[in-house]
């Protein structure tokens, strides 16, 4: 089966219905992430309508001065949700330090709500990969995925020493440096992801479809010196270790046959 354990389906809009045939023809579990707290509504309503779609709930560090003061009305939200996601630091596209302490804040609240709830996380690092390795082992978070770790080697090898699972999305068919992370990483650390419709778009200027996780397996394939098939498997193998004995896990045995 193929896996996209990060992308964000609401954000498609007028191009949903052709994302989720795809994702209904091919096979692909999907984790949507959210960014905030519509596009949670907005993906658990697109899951309650196509089969293979895990939407998960959290604020991303863009959002969180937003949020930052009514912390406690999220908390339906983090305790409905199966995973939490997209959450953590960014200290590189937004270059406004006053708006730091509020990254922080948020991604405290939601990593003390992973930890009474052991949950996975799923967490966004970018230009804050120390800090952010820092608070997760501060609170002990057992579950993690580094979602697009494109960061310092010293810092990428320790979260791997530290038991992390990292996504390896579009950049991996462009990057060389995303290439060499690819090809370091443990087997059994590794997911796949997809960034769609904007990691694709960030990249090429075009909008990216579900399929490109195809293309994401193939460079992965190709870079490990291994087969398309292996690298699902591997990749399936590696969604249900992580999520064992989470409720959501028979919907990716299920659909596993």
């Amino acid at each position: 089966m193929l896996i996209d354990a990060h992308c964000h389906l609401d954000r498609y809009e007028e191009n949903l219905p052709y994302a989720l045939e795809q994702t209904k023809q091919h096979g692909i579990f999907t984790i949507s992430n959210s960014m905030d707290l519509p596009s949670y509504k907005q993906n658990v309503k697109i899951a309650a309508t196509a089969d293979l779609i895990l939407p998960v709930f959290g604020i991303h560090p863009w959002n969180a001065s937003e949020y930052v003061g009514c912390l406690n009305d999220l908390d339906w939200a983090v305790s409905e949700s199966p995973m939490i996601g997209e959450i953590g630091l960014d200290y590189h596209f937004i270059k406004e330090t006053s708006r730091y302490d509020d990254q922080r804040e948020v991604f405290e609240y939601f990593l003390r709500a992973a930890s009474r709830q052991r949950k996975i996380v799923i967490v966004h690092t970018k230009g804050a990969e120390s800090e952010t390795f820092q608070l997760l082992k501060k609170y002990n978070t057992e579950r993690v995925i580094i979602h697009w770790y494109s960061g310092p080697w010293h810092i990428l090898k320790a979260m791997v020493e530290h038991g992390f699972y990292f996504t390896i999305g579009v950049e991996v068919l462009f990057s060389q440096h995303i290439q060499d992370i690819a090809g370091y990483l443990p087997a059994e650390q590794m997911l796949t992801e997809t960034d769609n419709p904007g990691g694709s778009a960030s990249l090429t200027g075009n909008i990216g479809t579900p399929l490109l996780i195809k293309d994401v397996i193939g460079k992965l394939a190709e870079i490990r010196g291994t087969s398309d098939r292996i690298i699902m498997a591997t990749v399936q193998d590696n969604l249900i270790r992580v999520g064992d004995n989470d409720p959501w896990l028979t919907r990716v045995q299920a659909s596993s046959g």
